[in-house]
């Protein structure tokens, strides 16, 4: 059946983002006014597409969370507010750049796949693009910042210039997932490390996932990239064969069929190769001076913890430290992107064999902190199971009586990890294509609407002793970005949230292709039916609103107008607050159309609107992620310093390489 797209679509101002650095920039007021008790510093990250692409959007349509990370920093005084910006300039990032500009390193040159940026003889690029961690020691006189991401270790920024200072941890105190030796090795970590602002102590997590790891695929798609032309007109052949309409519904049994397959298989090799390859998580500590510390995480039977997905966040409570198991998939169909550029009939091909869908549920990982002793190596987890899928979730501090209370937002059936292809059908205008332009963008067509939980689990045992989970079928469809009031004046975080603003992204029917359609549509905990989410006379509108965590009730919301989105909210105290977590600002990054906004809400008036509009045609900021907001910033004084040349020295095993490091690395970090 047809089922028209209707107007306004999705904002193309979400799909393209600049590269350009900005300095001191005016912003100019498009509505309203500036609050002039609106102070400090508001810190938001994006990525803005690779030295390949100049740009967004990202060239072949690859994954737009697959980019440099661009640091935006908003400067509010007296009613006026500047924006200063700077790219994330990692080690690796300047070799990405020489390597694609200068002939002599071409060998070595960085490609993009999907989600990730990797090179067969450098390793995996750590883009840095996701998310911000303030912290501080006791005897530091300023906050310090790091910015953060899934696959590679975080980077401590100066807040005054946002220049990159040094990593978190040298490259001897992470461990890679591959058994291979690279330049810039490939690590998994997590985009949310968690402050302890009581303790001054710094959580983080370093994680391998076996041989069901994505970058051993890497290498087999660069092999593809040099299969005879015979061979990948055959390929295409099979691929456009199975694609015919009469064929789609064993296709998809076979799918299924082959998944498990699949999976059975990689079991099988994994249980022989586990010496070579093993699973593992290793929980780490940091006081901000030192080295880090480490514990490897076993379950109670004392196999080690195996993670799935990915852990996407962690939280930190006054006994315990909360891993979980994320609904962000990465695997090998997240970085198969277009690897026979000739056939797109054969990416489709593939993607079908080789792609399942997210887990539906949540495992959780409880560590106990008395347990963190220095003359231990390994700890055991108490491990347990949330129903429906997270991303993000947060925990009070307080812990009484060992008993952990949990905030969740469930994106229930809603696949982060999948982006809208070249060769995708749109599932409201079929057969038409999806398109073009959306190629990169997130396949956020939700296949059922997102929850809001509160869990009370018990630190001990991990047994779940109280739930309450809640939705809105009108504005909770792809609940993402979050914010609340996570430090008080004092500095020190609540010990308690009784308030979390979140923001949905709406239901946009063009992000829903046929492919996410039939790999949700038997999703076990259905709320809203297959029939009703394909009707398109509800609006289902992108929303920010605030969440009364006690009585799990929506106090006040906000719904976009039509053709906009709103995202990256950030809580920001008034001047001379009251304390209290709705005395303040929620600042948002707003897209529509072609504009995108900085809008500003007063945090206990969501429901009157923005209060404040910001724009300036210079600032491209494209797709937003996280933010975080500082009273004050100062060149940084911290002396914990990892020194590249010493951190670098001992991977370079080769003469070429070592002349890359040499002539494009090290001159910027002296």
């Amino acid at each position: 059946m047809n089922r028209e797209i209707p107007k306004p679509r999705f904002p193309e101002a979400a799909m393209t983002a600049s590269r350009e650095e900005l300095s001191n920039l005016p912003l100019n007021v498009i509505h309203g006014d500036v609050p002039t008790d609106l102070s400090g510093h508001l810190f938001i990250i994006a990525p803005v597409g690779t030295v390949a692409s100049g740009g967004l959007p990202n060239i072949n349509g690859t994954h737009i969370f697959n980019g440099d990370g661009m640091i935006y920093r908003l400067d509010w005084q007296a009613g006026q507010v500047t924006v200063k910006t700077k790219l994330a300039r990692t080690p690796c990032y300047y070799a990405d750049q020489a390597t694609f500009k200068n002939p002599a390193y071409r060998s070595h040159q960085f490609r993009d796949h999907g989600l990730l940026r990797f090179s067969p003889s450098l390793g995996l690029r750590d883009e840095v693009d996701i998310a911000f961690l303030a912290f501080n020691t006791a005897t530091d006189s300023q906050e310090r910042l790091m910015i953060t991401y899934d696959a590679g270790r975080p980077y401590e920024i100066d807040t005054n210039s946002l220049e990159v200072v040094t990593p978190v941890g040298g490259n001897t105190e992470w461990k890679a997932f591959l058994p291979f030796s690279y330049p810039f090795p490939p690590v998994l970590s997590t985009s949310h490390p968690t402050f302890d602002g009581y303790t001054n102590e710094v959580f983080l997590v370093n994680y391998g996932r076996s041989l069901t790891n994505f970058l051993e695929s890497a290498r087999f798609i660069y092999d593809l990239e040099q299969l005879p032309q015979e061979l990948k007109q055959l390929l295409s052949e099979i691929a456009q064969l199975l694609d015919n309409n009469p064929l789609q519904i064993p296709l998809r049994m076979f799918s299924k069929f082959s998944q498990s397959f699949w999976q059975k298989l990689i079991g099988w090799i994994e249980h022989w190769l586990q010496i070579a390859m093993p699973d593992f998580v290793y929980l780490l500590r940091w006081d901000g001076v030192g080295k880090l510390q480490h514990w490897q995480l076993i379950l109670p039977d004392g196999s080690p913890v195996r993670i799935e997905q990915s852990i996407h966040q962690l939280a930190v409570t006054k006994d315990y430290v909360v891993l979980m198991d994320t609904s962000l998939k990465i695997g090998p169909e997240q970085i198969l992107n277009n690897p026979i550029p000739d056939s797109l009939e054969t990416e489709r091909l593939l993607r079908l064999l080789l792609t399942r869908s997210q887990h539906p549920n949540s495992p959780i990982y409880i560590v106990s902190r008395a347990d963190l002793k220095a003359d231990v190596t390994t700890v055991v987890v108490r491990p347990a199971v949330i129903p429906l899928e997270t991303v993000h979730f947060l925990t009070d501090y307080e812990n009484p009586d060992g008993q952990i209370t949990m905030h969740t937002a469930h994106l229930c059936a809603t696949d982060i990890g999948e982006w809208v292809r070249k060769y995708d059908i749109s599932k409201f205008d079929a057969p038409k294509s999806a398109p073009l332009w959306l190629g990169g963008m997130l396949a956020n067509g939700q296949m059922d609407v997102g929850r809001l939980g509160r869990y009370q689990i018990d630190g001990e045992t991990g047994q779940i002793r109280d739930s309450k989970v809640i939705y809105d079928t009108r504005r909770h469809w792809g609940i993402g970005f979050y914010a609340y009031q996570d430090r008080l004046a004092s500095g020190l975080p609540p010990k308690r949230i009784d308030h979390i603003y979140w923001q949905s992204l709406g239901f946009w029917p063009e992000l829903l292709t046929e492919f996410i359609y039939n790999l949700y549509q038997d999703y076990p905990y259905r709320a809203v039916p297959l029939k009703e989410l394909l009707q398109r006379e509800e609006a289902r509108p992108s929303s920010l609103f605030r969440l009364d965590t006690t009585k799990m009730e929506v106090a006040d919301f906000y719904d976009a107008p039509p053709g906009y989105f709103i995202s990256s909210p950030q809580f920001v105290p008034r001047l001379k607050s009251n304390g209290s977590s709705t005395d303040g600002y929620i600042v948002c990054t707003v897209f529509g159309g072609n504009n995108n906004e900085i809008w500003i809400f007063q945090a206990d008036q969501l429901g009157a609107g923005p209060i404040c509009k910001l724009s300036h045609p210079q600032l491209d900021f494209g797709f937003t992620m996280h933010t975080t907001w500082l009273s004050a910033i100062a060149p940084r004084t911290a002396s914990y310093d990892i020194p590249v040349r010493q951190d670098y020295e001992s991977l370079l095993n080769q003469p070429a390489i070592q002349q890359l490091f040499t002539e494009a690395v090290y001159p910027h970090f002296q």
